[in-house]
């Protein structure tokens, strides 16, 4: 798989840095392991307080190996933990990829469902940081407080709906003297009416924490496409299985290439939901006799509720093609008149970064992280003014609105960590960056508030 220009070079001196911390996890951790269970492999669960507990699998670590910090208060309490991770496919591309996230994406509904609903699901990442770039398989830690025979068959059921190569099902127990174990089970390829084979019993060990989050290198071939050209990739391998995605790529490919911004200022404004941003836009575009759009523009938010129930790779190259699409009519009419836009890129990669990674805030990437960056080929506003509002003024604007929400949007008043995650990718958006707007006070007040820094920085008024 080829790397994205520029990102190939921020890996390597990122394995640099990793290479001590990785050899001493795998002198702890991975010197017994087994070929093909659990070897080269590192896990990352999420725990019940959002933080992260890391680990590996091994036949047997020694007694200096103490247990896994969290992981007892997860895995060993009344009841059973089982685990299944959807198999990576690298050297595939983006059709393994997309193969995989669709598995995940099912797999993550039905263990929403009947009899799994009084069992508490919790995310699991593996990964193998041994050789750039990270590939990184998703998960799932289901625990089940009645260690019910029930759940039992019904994951062996789900097992037998997957192809080819399937997930394996990890069950967790402690022995006698309190070590953590975990027994992998799969399902033989073309059984009949056979049951789980057991393929192995290995040792929960603690692992160090890697000085980046693993789904981090992985962001520009999953979520945040660095180009059009990365995002169509997805679409493409997407025409077999979705029609709506060829109807996409047709309108990408009616725009013009190389396009150019007009003489007129390009203004885009961005915020959560509920921060007044559609109101604000529409009144200051009002004022400035601007061309009023909204990304995603209504030729392709036809198809919106769609992708929106697609697996988040999709997802995110749907909301990024409508990045392009509207920049060619942003160029088109900023030869006429200033243009707004309600919301853009930056909204595309701060919803998908602060979907992708598990944990609390501390674990999304580092300021000047090249994730942060605009996309080289994609159109470029003179500025960029985002919203805030503290969240007890969202909430009481929300209430009542009854308007249709993104999953992503509807999470934002439940989750207050995805929230902050939201609003820290936000403000790490460099080249460029975001303009901050207090939009708490009231509506005309944050509308002469945003004039004055256009007159500041557009020279316009």
């Amino acid at each position: 798989m080829a790397l994205i220009p520029g990102l190939g070079g921020f890996l390597l001196r990122l394995w640099e840095r990793m290479r001590p911390q990785v050899a001493a996890a795998r002198r702890q951790a991975s010197a017994a392991c087994p070929p093909g269970l659990g070897q080269d492999r590192f896990f990352v669960a999420e725990l019940p307080d959002s933080g992260l507990a890391h680990f590996a699998l091994c036949l047997d670590a020694g007694d200096s190996a103490g247990g896994p910090s969290g992981l007892e208060s997860l895995l060993l309490r009344p009841g059973r933990s089982y685990s299944l991770c959807v198999p990576a496919a690298p050297g595939a591309g983006y059709s393994g990829r997309i193969r995989a996230a669709r598995l995940h994406h099912r797999l993550l509904q039905q263990l929403s469902q009947d009899p799994f609903q009084k069992c508490q699901l919790r995310r699991l990442l593996s990964y193998s940081p041994e050789s750039p770039p990270v590939v990184t398989e998703k998960g799932f830690i289901l625990w089940d407080p009645r260690d019910c025979l029930k759940t039992q068959r019904a994951l062996e059921a789900l097992l037998r709906g997957c192809e080819a190569p399937r997930p394996q099902l990890g069950v967790f127990e402690a022995d006698h003297s309190g070590l953590l174990w975990q027994q992998l089970w799969e399902l033989p390829e073309g059984a009949g009416d056979e049951g789980l084979k057991l393929v192995g019993k290995l040792r929960v060990v603690p692992t160090e924490q890697p000085p980046l989050h693993p789904s981090v290198p992985d962001l520009p071939m999953s979520v945040v496409f660095p180009s059009l050209e990365e995002a169509r990739k997805v679409f493409e391998e997407c025409t077999s299985l979705i029609p709506e995605a060829q109807e996409v790529l047709n309108l990408v490919d009616k725009c013009p290439k190389n396009i150019q911004k007009g003489k007129f200022p390009v203004i885009v404004i961005e915020g959560l939901d509920a921060t007044g941003k559609t109101t604000v836009t529409e009144k200051v575009a009002e004022v400035l006799n601007a061309v009023f759009l909204k990304s995603p523009p209504p030729c392709v938010s036809q198809w919106r509720k769609i992708f929106d129930n697609e697996p988040t790779i999709i997802r995110r190259a749907y909301y990024s093609l409508g990045n392009y699409i509207i920049a060619s009519e942003i160029a088109k009419e900023s030869t006429q008149a200033p243009v707004i836009i309600d919301r853009y890129w930056h909204s595309t990669a701060a919803y998908a970064i602060a979907t992708e990674i598990i944990g609390l805030p501390h674990y999304l990437p580092p300021v000047h992280h090249p994730v942060y960056q605009w996309p080289k080929d994609l159109l470029k506003p003179d500025i960029i003014l985002l919203l805030t509002v503290n969240p007890e003024e969202r909430i009481q604007r929300i209430q009542g609105r009854g308007i249709s929400k993104t999953k992503e949007e509807a999470e934002l008043e439940t989750n207050r960590l995805f929230r902050e995650k939201v609003e820290i990718s936000y403000q790490r958006m460099e080249n460029p960056g975001c303009h901050m707007v207090d939009a708490n006070p009231d509506r005309e007040e944050v509308i002469q508030t945003v004039l004055g820094l256009i007159k500041k920085y557009c020279s316009l008024l």
